[in-house]
């Protein structure tokens, strides 16, 4: 890696609106020497079973991205000057059958994830979790999940099939993926299938935050009670951009009422500093639904934060080396 990380393109010297929308106009890959984190996008929808057009959900946020500026005042770190940040492009999948794509998606974040670069992964439905929780479990052995996101997403199938958007943390837990005593949702709400949907997650090993339960908690007891849940060891945190609400989101394929807003998601994503975050996907952004950006602008900056926590864990990891 060089010395000092090439960072994003100069809004001085090319207008925000010109060149190429990689994230945050950052390099490629393959422009650089290497990469402590690298953005990637996972083109793949065929999982959705409401809205379609995630698939186009990578591009969007790339695109609502260019505003985004090199040091983040909230967490007092400049996220591309104190690790090598790059974007990897697409990882190219196959739209019409789910358990090639699934396969395709673990191969690419596998060979992405080599030296311990740390994956940001921009979906796409919420299938693409499952491969991505295969490799980090591959790596660091099994994590605990942060699921920020409307709904459980522990459901067995829909229509006989086990692999689709609604059903990856079930998969997950079953293939020993996930830590059970340390996993949690955030953000949950709306009507169920059955009052087992609840007992179910909870045998799957994951603790619940309902978005009523953010109410009575509040911010600083909301992010007490994640941050009690999570312990200490590696995570993974998983955004499905639908726990906004609609008016922070309108932007996605299952869109539910009564969500969080994109500042208390924003705050509750910085709470995490001082936790030891191995990767991160956001995911469900659906720009055909997406009037003005607001959606793609919220998931850019979600994924801003999260870079940024890593920025923070990269130094003390380099500190503690030295």
């Amino acid at each position: 890696m060089p010395a000092t990380p090439v960072g994003p393109t100069d809004p001085m010297a090319v207008p925000r609106f010109a060149g190429l929308a990689t994230f945050a106009r950052l390099p490629q890959l393959d422009q650089v020497d290497g990469a402590d984190v690298v953005v990637v996008g996972v083109p793949f929808d065929s999982g959705t079973t409401y809205r379609p057009g995630a698939r186009f959900g990578p591009a969007h946020v790339r695109e609502s991205s260019r505003l985004l500026r090199p040091y983040n005042p909230e967490l007092e770190v400049g996220p591309f000057s104190s690790q090598q940040v790059a974007d990897a492009g697409d990882i190219a999948c196959n739209p019409f059958d789910i358990k090639e794509a699934v396969d395709q998606i673990e191969a690419g974040a596998r060979l992405l994830a080599r030296g311990g670069t740390r994956l940001v992964s921009v979906g796409g439905d919420h299938t693409i979790a499952l491969p991505l929780l295969r490799v980090m479990a591959e790596l660091h052995g099994p994590v605990a999940v942060l699921h920020f996101d409307a709904h459980l997403d522990t459901w067995d199938t829909y229509f006989g099939a086990p692999y689709t958007h609604g059903t990856p943390f079930r998969r997950a837990s079953e293939e020993g993926l996930i830590d059970p005593r340390r996993s949690v949702h955030v953000g949950t709400r709306g009507p169920l299938y059955a009052a087992s949907d609840l007992s179910e997650t909870e045998e799957l090993g994951y603790g619940v935050i309902s978005c009523s339960a953010i109410d009575r908690l509040g911010p600083v007891g909301t992010a007490a009670a994640v941050r009690d849940r999570l312990g200490r060891g590696p995570v993974y945190v998983s955004v499905d951009i639908d726990v906004l609400d609609p008016a922070h989101a309108p932007g996605t394929g299952t869109p539910e009422a009564g969500g969080m807003t994109s500042r208390e998601l924003f705050g509750l994503v910085r709470s995490l500093k001082g936790s030891e975050i191995v990767s991160a996907d956001v995911v469900e952004v659906a720009p055909a639904y997406d009037h003005a950006q607001i959606t793609g602008i919220a998931a850019a900056h979600i994924t801003y934060e999260l870079i940024s926590l890593m920025a923070l864990d990269n130094g003390r990891t380099n500190a503690e080396q030295r």
